[in-house]
């Protein structure tokens, strides 16, 4: 199946293809066009052209073309999701429920089109402000450059696009290299709706090339990237004056106090560790436990683990599947050996089974261990006996990351210390660091990134605050 590019509303080839392994069949499912520099060019000098055209509509317009495509993900929303497994890996009932998060997503973005608004400046609250009317209002900022990861290649999207055609800007996507087909069937979609032709481009092809075309054009007025932190730092620094938000990578922590009920939160860190191989950015990845209540969450969590069902992505009933990529699935394997060269105990897991990487838990890791102080990205979760609720707090702010955190406790106090002491984006209380819903503010501290994802925040990131000022006299 030879795919094409799609540029200024238009399917096209290009003078070369690279293949599109499965990375659970290792079968080739489609031959992807590489896009040169000048493809990339030509594309986003033709975004510019429709930045006009979009930053004309109105709100309720914008409003409308979203809530087109939201119908449309209704009506192909198996389609949808079976492409993801098909390119990801993921397991099946994971991608419906992707499919569903980026149909709210795209509502939600639907939604805050109507409610871009600035805000009164009161003039006369200085003391030669008097007789002066003052108010601002948020501008589009012109082509959007959007570099997305293969872990959720429609939702992730959702959060780059949904903002950027709510906020009346032009966008060019270049999706991950595993995950073309989800960005290429996105264009599908919106070229059914009544988006101007142009406003949304997609170009497919490595990140040396297309990701630093974007990245180097003066006529990208922002970079929207999700990715590793290394990927994430080289953009900033090349990007310039550009906006840049970066959602970056993590090694999510988790506390659990004692006093709590093991079996809920068990079930939890099931879901918060392994779903989608563990290769989300908030994946559960460390985990602390008040030392009384140890045992009976290893071997509870342990037990739960080990009844996950493994194997092929596209079988609804697929709990955990192939990472992204049999090398990652070595390097997984790497980290794990080193762990236990440190002195780290294998509970269960640890090994490559029929192509899968198995879901492990691993004890009594050094803090010095990759497993524990990097992102691991892969279906691996470490947990360590603590004495105090202050020994979990210093062991998750010992990082270079700071995304999301979680706790699990039954005392107001020491939850409202962790909220306050936690050196992280957003806490979590009683709850996994996985749990997120789109609207609400994304995004990190430390090497996690800058900016906010969420629609109402990005779409702040992708605007421009104009001031307006009457004088009455």
């Amino acid at each position: 199946m030879k795919k094409q590019l799609y540029i200024n509303g238009e399917w096209r080839d290009s003078a070369n293809y690279a293949d599109l392994l499965s990375p659970y069949t290792n079968k080739v499912i489609a031959q992807i066009p590489q896009a040169s520099k000048e493809e990339v060019e030509e594309t986003i000098e033709m975004a510019h052209q429709k930045r006009k055209e979009m930053a004309r509509l109105t709100a309720y317009e914008r409003a409308e073309i979203l809530e087109e495509l939201v119908l449309l993900f209704k009506e192909n929303r198996q389609k949808a999701a079976e492409i993801i497994s098909l390119e990801s890996a993921k397991p099946l009932k994971f991608s419906v429920g992707e499919i569903d998060r980026t149909i709210e997503t795209y509502k939600f973005a639907a939604e805050e089109a109507k409610r871009l608004t600035g805000e009164m400046i009161p003039m006369d609250a200085a003391k030669n402000g008097a007789n002066r009317f003052g108010y601002t209002i948020e501008e589009p900022i012109g082509v959007i450059g959007a570099i997305t990861p293969f872990n959720f290649p429609q939702n992730l999207v959702a959060h780059k696009v949904g903002p950027a055609i709510a906020s009346g800007n032009p966008i060019v996507l270049k999706p991950a290299s595993q995950t073309p087909l989800s960005a290429l069937f996105l264009a599908e979609l919106l070229d059914q709706t009544s988006l101007p032709k142009g406003a949304f481009n997609v170009v497919t092809g490595s990140g040396r090339i297309v990701g630093d075309a974007l990245v180097e054009n003066p006529l990208v007025k922002m970079i929207t990237f999700t990715g590793s932190p290394a990927v994430g730092i080289g953009i900033r620094n090349k990007a310039g004056l550009k906006k840049v938000a970066l959602e970056l990578g993590s090694n999510a922590g988790l506390i659990i106090d004692r006093n709590v009920d093991l079996e809920e939160i068990v079930a939890k860190c099931v879901t918060g560790a392994f779903s989608n191989q563990g290769q989300v950015c908030i994946s559960l990845q460390r985990t602390y436990v008040l030392e009384e209540i140890f045992p009976a969450f290893i071997e509870k969590f342990a037990e739960a683990t080990q009844a996950l069902t493994i194997g092929d992505p596209m079988h609804a009933t697929t709990d955990l599947s192939a990472m992204i990529h049999p090398a990652e699935q070595e390097r997984a394997l790497s980290w794990v050996d080193e762990a236990v060269s440190l002195g780290a105990e294998i509970i269960t897991g640890g090994k490559i089974e029929n192509g899968v990487f198995l879901p492990t838990i691993l004890t009594n890791v050094d803090a010095t261990a990759k497993v524990s102080c990097q992102e691991v990205f892969a279906p691996i979760v470490i947990v360590n006996r603590i004495s105090s609720i202050e020994d979990g707090i210093i062991a998750i702010n010992d990082s270079d990351y700071g995304l999301q955190a979680g706790i699990f406790t039954n005392d107001i106090q020491t939850a409202f210390h962790a909220s306050k002491a936690l050196e992280v984006g957003g806490v979590m209380i009683n709850d996994i660091p996985t749990y997120r819903v789109d609207q609400m503010p994304y995004g990190g501290v430390k090497e996690s990134g800058t900016g906010k994802e969420g629609l109402k925040y990005a779409i702040h990131e992708m605007t421009e605050t104009k001031l307006i000022v009457w004088n009455q006299n």
